[in-house]
């Protein structure tokens, strides 16, 4: 339950942060939402599978955020359109660029580091 409220939560913050309403510079927009999109990935992984350990769901939500980044570079008209969806865009991104990933990487350990901190019976072994 607590991974599904931080999911909510970070996606509701990304929305936030990547619009105009809160008036913040083209790249604290651009890469805060790239951090949280990342962080939302890992709530994400925990949600799914919250017996893996922790190290473990970092390192998928890693991958898996790497792996849609990468695949910005393939362009075929079927997901060209869906990234020309608001919602396909959001998930898929449309255009490689290598800072993204680290940017992923502070979202991902940004996760990782509060659930051990804060959700109640996460450790590092779990």
């Amino acid at each position: 339950m607590a991974y599904g409220l931080c999911c909510l939560l970070t996606i509701g913050t990304g929305l936030l942060w990547r619009s105009k309403a809160l008036g913040l510079p083209v790249f604290a927009a651009k890469y805060g939402g790239d951090a949280l999109w990342a962080l939302m990935v890992f709530w994400g992984m925990g949600l799914l599978w919250p017996e893996l350990q922790i190290r473990r769901r970092a390192l998928l939500a890693l991958l898996f955020s790497v792996g849609v980044e990468f695949s910005q570079i393939y362009h075929a008209p079927w997901i060209d359109a869906m990234r020309a969806t608001r919602l396909g865009a959001l998930v898929l991104g449309s255009v490689f660029a290598w800072p993204d990933l680290a940017a992923y990487a502070v979202g991902v350990a940004c996760g990782f580091c509060a659930n051990v901190a804060v959700i109640p019976g996460s450790n590092l072994d779990r």
